[in-house]
Formats: structure tokens, sequence, C-alpha cells
């Protein structure tokens, strides 16, 4: 299934690199976060798509170092003033309508990915300015002081404060602290925050999906700490079809039923893989599998309590999710196969 999940990325990759979120007439947008998530398999190839992807992002941030100049010494109040989220598709600029554009999580992702992917070996800069709008967007990410700013958050919603987001800012900026000369400090002031504020994601949400990827792949937690946020999700928000991304979700909710998200599933097994469950992330791979409507397509999600898919499908970041799980468990696979002989 494995490779008809990378088919199906090859359908929401542009031209250009970048993906749309979905082939579903509502998500044909061009998602930072999203984009950066169902790039990752790629990371190891010798394709030059990783580089590709990371190149089209920074042409969009040079097209508004403009906006990013501002902010990196005024911090930004309105939604309007930060660092957009998502894009055309057509003409990759920012899209006018009203939404919740505060979204530090999706910025210190791309920090993040472009960090990993140069200790790679990837050329995912190319010029000076590159290097210089890496320093900027860090800049910007301390005037706006991220370990404190209320921002939508991974799920776009209500401005509050979000540990995923400031775990993706701290990622982030810890990626390209060489490359952009970060200091110490800025990251200090985010894990300090966080850990204070840990295990819970924010004030109106207890326990959220979004808080594993504290965990994979940003890998900021302690195994203690790993082990009660996976405990956390499982017993409360894990359901038959995915996982619900926090108690009360009102997105596509049928009947006082929560929609059940797929890719919880594939993600869950990716943070079984952080604390050596090998047979447990094994397990989440065969559901993931089971959850397809067809060999690599996975849904957005399922309404609740049904097995009616949400017209959001494939959804990329999910297929993304799946592949990163069944190459990673064979590579332990592999591994462990050479210690044997």
């Amino acid at each position: 299934m494995k490779r008809e999940a990378y088919a199906i990325l090859d359908e929401m990759r542009l031209p250009n690199g970048l993906y749309v979120a979905s082939l579903s007439h509502d998500y044909r947008h061009i998602w930072i976060r999203d984009t950066c998530y169902t790039v990752f398999p790629y990371v190891h190839q010798d394709n030059g798509k990783y580089e590709q992807t990371y190149w089209s992002m920074l042409d969009i941030f040079r097209r508004y170092e403009w906006k990013i100049d501002i902010h990196r010494k005024q911090r930004p109040i309105e939604v309007y003033e930060y660092i957009h989220p998502r894009y055309s598709a057509e003409t990759c600029e920012e899209l006018p309508s009203p939404w919740g554009n505060a979204q530090n999580d999706a910025i210190g992702l791309f920090l993040y990915g472009l960090g990993y992917g140069y200790k790679a070996g990837k050329r995912v800069l190319r010029d000076d300015q590159d290097i210089a709008i890496v320093r900027k967007i860090c800049e910007y990410l301390y005037t706006l002081e991220y370990w404190n700013d209320e921002d939508n958050g991974i799920w776009e919603e209500n401005r509050e404060w979000h540990a995923s987001s400031v775990g993706a800012c701290i990622a982030g900026l810890r990626a390209v602290q060489d490359l952009a000369a970060v200091p110490d400090a800025w990251i200090t002031k985010g894990l300090r925050t966080l850990y204070q504020r840990l295990p819970n994601e924010s004030d109106s949400k207890e326990v959220d999906l979004a808080l594993l990827s504290l965990i994979y792949p940003y890998q900021l937690l302690p195994k203690e700490l790993t082990n009660e946020i996976v405990t956390m999700v499982e017993q409360r928000l894990l359901r038959a079809r995915g996982v619900i991304r926090y108690i009360g979700d009102l997105y596509y909710n049928d009947h006082g039923r929560e929609a059940e998200w797929c890719f919880g599933i594939p993600w869950l097994g990716l943070c079984h893989l952080e604390l050596g469950n090998w047979e447990k992330a094994k397990m989440y791979k065969d559901w993931t599998e089971s959850l397809m409507i067809r060999p690599g397509i996975l849904p957005e999600l399922y309404y609740g309590g049904t097995d009616t898919p949400n017209p959001n499908t494939p959804l990329a970041w999910g297929g993304s999710m799946y592949i990163q799980l069944t190459e990673r468990l064979e590579s332990a696979t592999m591994n462990a196969s050479k210690s044997v002989i």
C-alpha cells in the first residue's frame, strides 16, 4: 500500500513542489503545515523533491519579505499581520478571506523541516537571500514572543496559548540555530514556558491530538512525559476509526460525536516508535491500512461512530504519516536483521 500512498501524494503535488491539502474542493489550497508534513518522506530520497518544496515555500516568504520585515520589529496583533499559513494553489498569494491566520506552529514547522533537511544533506538553501529570510523568520518569532503568544493553533480555531505551537517554534529555532545564529535564550524562553504548562495543550483543552507533535517529529520530551501524553491520548481520544482532536470538537461533529481523524492512528504509531514499542507501532500501521477506502487512500476523518468518511479524501498529510510509519518500521526491521547476522 505504500506505493499507492506515494502515487496519491504525487497527484496532490503541484509543479512547483508544493501540495494541496486534499483533492476536495474545500482543501485545494496550499497550507504551509500540510506541505511540510507531506514532504517528510522525501528527505532521504535523492530525487530533488524535498529541496524543490522548500525552495517554493522560501519563494512565498521572499514575496512577503516586506511583511516579515515589519513584524520582526513590530509584534503582530491582528491575524492579518501574522505570516500567513495558507496560500492560493494558483498564484501562491495570501488568501484574502477571513481566517485564523495566527498559526505559529506552521512557521515553527517550516523552520524545523528546513533545518532537518539541511542536516540531512539537502540543498534547501539556494543563496544568501534564502538564509536572510530564515534569519528574519526567527527574529519574527522572537518579536512575537512565541512562548506566550495566543495563536489559532494547529486546528486554526480560537486564539489561546497552545503547547503544540510553542513546541513547534522551539524545534524550528533549534533546527536552524547554527544557520540563523539563533541565541540560546530565544529557545530557553520557550522551553521554560512549555515545561511549566505541560501536559495540557491549552487552557481550554487538557488533552489534544496536537500534543503528539511534541513527540514526533519534534522529540522535545523526556520518556516519562512522552509516555504520559501517549497514554492520555489513547485513553481519552482514541476511537475505532481515528483519534478525535479533543473532547467537544465541533468540526464535522455528528449528533454530538466528534469526528475521528485518521492520521491520528499512524501518528500514534510514530510516537510508539520513539518509545521503542515496535509491536505497538506495527499494530497502528495495520490499523491505518484498515481505514483506507482503497489502497493508499486515507480519508481526513470519519464521522464519529460511523464508517462514513468526509469529503476531504484523501488527505495528503495523512498519507504521508502512513508512509513515514511504514518506512521507519521497515528500517527498524532491517537493522534488527543485520544485528542478528
